[in-house]
């Protein structure tokens, strides 16, 4: 039972929408605000039976909706994609509750999900296939394309609306039907989209909702079972890799958005300026919780100093608090783990020589509330400077060559994003070139688009997603050849 709280008129009875299964038990789990430890709303905790049921309702559901014309399809997207504009307040209002990032951040969110809705209800009416030529007079041979099949999805909790939109908005349009597990702790928002998808028409069976607290029996399922046809999943490498392995029993296809360690690297004949603004943008934006925040502070000597001075003066101006509150800039993190690993950062950094400019504290003793911190000094042995810190923390090292500080950017298991800022067009040539990443900000610390691939190499992922490319992932290529003609 979803116990509402303080949220619109929009999420009470999302728990009865045909798209979410029936509980098996009456196990619940709770899911609460980061920003003031408020107990939100109370959920169905399903399991391996319920994750099965749904598996056989999008099973079944699958070849109707594939039938349908690529027209069909798109009207009901370009529905749900008008009610989820519709109902951008609400939306908004879910997420920075369930989340903790700021109001503003969240309708900007919302904005972004739906513009992959109306992008791939466009994208709908421009599968096409091929014609080739034939080595005989008497044979035709050409090309089709169809959809993969059942999708199970796995979305993450620091967007988990666009994240939604994202990943099943391609499937869809192509003709896959979809069950989708949101995270644990940022269902709520998922649960909301779902039932405007409901309203939007689509037939029953076509999406399907699954709520659990824990991710293991449920992501199993979907990896095991014969009637998924692929998964679709954005989180850590490290469950990326058990994903893959599960799925490799029956060469099951994946698509995987993983961590990243992304470098931001600030030339000697760059605007300094604009790469503060950028570095801002790529660092703190959602609490630096994006995986594809910037990591790795790189800054050339020249402008070092001037750099960490006019970022360290912005950065004291970010306020931080309750997502809700007025000209709130940066939230909460979204759990204690998470305000552990960056204390944790930070107090090996010290200890191992860096300073901390501004920041570095917690804010209240509710909450996961953190200061976005600047700390300088910083080298390579700091566990800061080789792992992932998802959180407010702009660790900035000095460099002197500009070759080989591209060679240390690169040297990294991750390929997700990196974004550098330079003027001379032959350096921006060759960095760009050089970066051995799925995604380059160049002069730029915000790339995200509905209209761009994105994703990463190397243990950052495989597939992209959003683009025209992002439909290719969901369809199967079918060579036809016809003799006697």
């Amino acid at each position: 039972m979803i116990r509402h709280l303080k949220f619109p008129a929009l999420f009470a009875g999302i728990d009865r929408m045909p798209a979410l299964g029936t509980p098996v038990s009456r196990r619940t789990f709770e899911v609460s605000n980061p920003s003031t430890g408020e107990l939100l709303a109370e959920l169905p905790d399903m399991g391996v039976e319920e994750t099965r049921a749904a598996i056989d309702k999008a099973f079944d559901a699958q070849p109707g909706w594939a039938a349908l014309t690529a027209r069909e399809r798109s009207d009901i997207l370009w529905r749900w994609h008008q009610l989820i504009v519709d109902h951008t307040d609400d939306l908004a209002a879910i997420l920075t509750a369930e989340m903790g990032k700021p109001l503003a951040e969240a309708k900007s969110e919302v904005t972004h999900a739906a513009a992959y809705l109306q992008w791939y209800a466009e994208e709908a009416n421009r599968i096409y296939g091929e014609t080739i030529s034939a080595p005989s007079t008497d044979r035709r041979m050409l090309v089709i394309k169809q959809p993969i099949g059942v999708v199970g999805t796995i979305t993450p909790w620091n967007f988990p609306a666009s994240m939604v939109a994202r990943k099943i908005s391609p499937a869809l349009a192509a003709g896959c039907t979809i069950v989708l597990k949101p995270a644990e702790q940022t269902p709520l928002v998922a649960g909301a989209m779902f039932a405007l998808a409901h309203l939007a028409g689509f037939p029953e069976g076509v999406v399907n909702l699954i709520y659990a607290s824990e991710g293991d029996a449920v992501g199993r399922e979907l990896c095991t079972n014969a009637k998924i046809r692929k998964i679709s999943f954005t989180g850590s490498t490290e469950v990326g890799r058990l994903l893959m392995r599960q799925c490799s029993e029956q060469i099951k296809k994946v698509s995987l958005e993983l961590g990243g360690n992304a470098p931001f690297i600030v030339f000697d004949d760059a605007d300094i300026d604009a790469a503060v603004d950028g570095a801002i943008q790529a660092k703190f934006r959602n609490a630096g919780q994006t995986c594809v925040s910037a990591n790795r502070l790189y800054v050339q000597s020249g402008v070092h100093d001037e750099f960490v001075e006019k970022l360290a003066e912005k950065v004291r101006q970010l306020s931080v608090g309750d997502g809700f509150d007025p000209g709130v800039s940066i939230g909460p993190l979204i759990d204690k783990r998470a305000l552990a690993k960056i204390e944790s950062h930070i107090a090996d950094a010290v200890a191992k020589g860096g300073v901390i400019r501004c920041g570095g504290d917690r804010v209240g003793m509710k909450g996961t509330l953190f200061q976005p911190t600047v700390l300088t000094e910083v080298s390579r042995e700091m566990t800061v400077a080789q792992e992932e810190t998802f959180g407010p923390l702009a660790p900035i090292i000095r460099f002197e060559d500009a070759d080989q500080i591209v060679r240390e950017a690169n040297d990294t298991i991750y390929g997700l994003a990196a974004y550098f800022y330079a003027s001379n067009l032959k350096r921006v040539w060759r960095v760009a070139e050089a970066l051995e990443y799925g995604m380059v900000g160049i002069n730029t610390g915000r790339m995200s688009s509905e209209a761009a691939p994105f994703g990463g190499i190397k243990q950052s992922g495989i597939g992209r997603e959003g683009s025209r490319h992002g439909l290719e992932d969901y369809l199967e290529m079918k060579y036809l050849c016809m003799g006697g003609i």
